[in-house]
């Protein structure tokens, strides 16, 4: 059973984005009112703001947390155009408890884009401190910070174009196949094509270079996100649209002997309206979706491989929490189900039980 503990957020506009950080223990939000705030979990499990300030002159769509490694770091990007980089420092100590108090420095504000900066997120710690961001425009920016220890510099080191405006994008945090694969995602709703794009890093080419479409997807795509790699084959890609998606990318070699991606896309119709945001848990073995019918959707594989409706959590106020019936049988009506008996002969010369 799945508990609904609901916080006040205290944003005066929309949120946009709600994300944990590594370990799970702090959560960044960000909002239509411009602000971005900082919560921190404590050994009740109580969440509370430890940080908020204002980071741009328009609504803010996301925010991503860079790998700790690299400290406390955060990316935002706005309807302002820009996309912003901040650093959590220690300033003065505070007088009761002598701890020091924490704030958010703005290091860097990349101002290349001429239209809204859709989505930002920091690329797998194995690549080092990227930063990918999408724009309405259709391009995408991969800027480098040479020099951890001065985020002040992020030089642009790949520009993708696409003819279509870009809404989302996601880094595959798994080396398997493709060292470097991003996925994005298009909210283009007049044209009836292909709304999911796969990228890589061309070594003869020596930039990133789009390498599929996801043909199967061509209803606008809010959100994309790829699952963590536990020791699988292949890789698994969720998108928000009309319908929840999954996409599984598979390496296959064709005739001429050349490698190429394999995709198979699989459809679920159960928020019955448009999804608008997904992600995985660590393991890749459970998917939640959110849609504007107010539910958050948890999804399992089943014993037959197949993702299924785990519980349907509903907002504040819209009704209780269920979970679907489950359709794994249970051992008993297995057993009996698929059990079968013969006859091996009868005992004879019973010895009378004492």
């Amino acid at each position: 059973m799945f508990d609904v503990e609901p916080i006040i957020a205290d944003h005066k506009d929309v949120i946009h984005d709600v994300v944990f950080d590594y370990y799970g223990r702090r959560m960044a939000t960000c909002s239509s009112d411009q602000t971005v705030k900082i919560w921190d979990e404590d050994e009740q499990g109580k969440w509370a703001v430890t940080s908020s300030w204002k980071a741009h002159s328009g609504s803010i769509w996301r925010v991503s947390w860079a790998n700790p490694e690299f400290g406390q770091v955060i990316a935002t990007c706005s309807f302002d155009r820009t996309a912003s980089v901040w650093e959590e420092v220690m300033g003065d100590k505070v007088s009761t408890p002598n701890a020091p108090t924490r704030r958010w420095v703005r290091r860097t504000t990349l101002v290349d884009s001429r239209t809204s900066v859709t989505d930002v997120e920091f690329a797998p710690k194995y690549l080092g401190l990227l930063l990918a961001t999408a724009s309405a425009d259709g391009i995408i920016r991969i800027y480098e910070a040479p020099d951890i220890m001065n985020l002040s510099q992020w030089p642009v080191q790949h520009e993708i174009a696409n003819k279509l405006s870009l809404s989302c994008l996601s880094w595959n945090t798994s080396t398997y196949m493709v060292t470097q694969l991003l996925a994005a995602g298009s909210d283009e709703s007049a044209t009836p094509t292909g709304k999911v794009f796969l990228f890589d890093y061309s070594e003869n080419a020596r930039k990133c270079i789009k390498i599929e479409t996801v043909n199967d997807i061509t209803d606008p795509v809010t959100d994309v996100a790829f699952a963590p790699n536990a020791g699988r084959t292949f890789h698994m890609l969720a998108v928000a649209s009309k319908d929840l998606y999954i996409v599984n990318i598979r390496g296959v070699t064709d005739a001429t002997g050349k490698s190429k991606l394999d995709l198979q896309t699989l459809k679920f119709s159960e928020h019955n309206c448009p999804v608008w945001r997904v992600c995985w848990n660590m393991l890749a073995t459970m998917l939640i979706s959110t849609g504007d019918d107010g539910c958050v959707r948890i999804w399992r594989m089943n014993y037959t491989r197949q993702w299924k409706c785990a519980a349907v959590l509903k907002a504040e106020g819209s009704g209780p929490t269920y979970e679907p019936n489950p359709t794994t049988p249970t051992l008993a009506t297995t057993a009996s189900a698929t059990a079968k008996f013969y006859k091996k002969g009868t005992i004879g010369n019973q010895v009378p039980w004492h």
